[in-house]
C-alpha cells in the first residue's frame, strides 16, 4: 500500500471518543500494512510533558510538544494520530501551520449529558459541583474548531461508522490507498 506522512489531529472534550476513534483508525492502518504512530494526550503528558500542570500556558506547551513530535514523524513519511483535548483554537492553528498540508483536524463532539454518562471517574460531576477547578468544557473553555476537515458527532454516529468516515476521507484525499476489494467466490 502506498502512503505518505500526515497528522490526524483528534480534538474534543474528555469522553467524546477521541482515543477510541484514534485506536480504530490506527488499527485500520496497521491492517493495511501502514506504519503509524499514535500520540495519546494522556500518555504524552505522562512521558513527554511530565511536570506540566493545567494552566493555559502549560496546556499550550503540551500541545506544542505533541505537534512538534507529530511534525517530525509525518514529514518523514510516518502517519501520526494524535488524541488530545487541545482546548485552545490558537495553539491548534499554530500546530496546523507548523505541520502544513498534511494536518487533518478531526473534531469529535458529544453533548455534555453524554460526556457525564460516559465518565467512569466522575470528573464531570465533580467539575459541575465546583469540586474540580479549571475543568475543560465545564469551568475552563473548549474552543470548537471553526474549519475541521472532519466532524464526528458521537451522539449520532457509532464508533465503526465514525472510523469509516475518517478512513474514507484519508482515501479520498490520497493520504492512504485503499486495498482493492477481494473477489468473492
Amino acid at each position: 500500500m502506498a502512503h505518505k506522512g500526515f497528522t490526524l489531529w483528534f480534538t474534543g472534550l474528555s469522553g467524546a471518543g477521541k482515543t477510541t476513534l484514534a485506536d480504530l483508525v490506527a488499527d485500520k492502518l496497521a491492517q493495511s500494512g501502514v506504519p503509524r504512530e499514535v500520540l495519546d494526550g494522556d500518555v504524552v503528558r505522562t512521558n513527554l510533558s511530565k511536570g506540566l500542570g493545567f494552566s493555559k500556558e502549560d496546556r499550550d506547551t503540551n500541545i506544542r510538544r505533541i505537534g512538534f513530535v507529530a511534525k517530525l514523524l509525518s514529514r518523514n513519511g510516518i502517519p501520526v494520530i494524535t488524541a488530545a483535548i487541545s482546548p485552545y483554537r490558537e495553539v491548534r492553528d499554530e500546530v496546523r501551520k507548523n505541520i502544513g498540508k498534511g494536518f487533518i483536524e478531526v473534531y469529535v463532539k458529544a453533548k455534555l449529558d453524554t460526556l457525564v454518562k460516559r465518565d467512569v471517574k466522575g470528573l464531570y460531576e465533580k467539575a459541575i459541583k465546583g469540586e474540580i477547578k479549571a475543568f475543560t468544557g465545564v469551568s475552563d473553555p473548549y474552543e470548537e474548531p471553526l474549519n475541521a476537515e472532519i466532524v464526528i458527532d458521537t451522539d449520532a454516529e457509532g464508533e465503526l461508522q465514525s472510523a469509516d468516515k475518517i478512513w474514507n476521507y484519508l482515501v479520498e484525499k490520497g493520504f492512504v490507498v485503499a486495498e482493492p476489494a477481494l473477489a468473492r467466490a
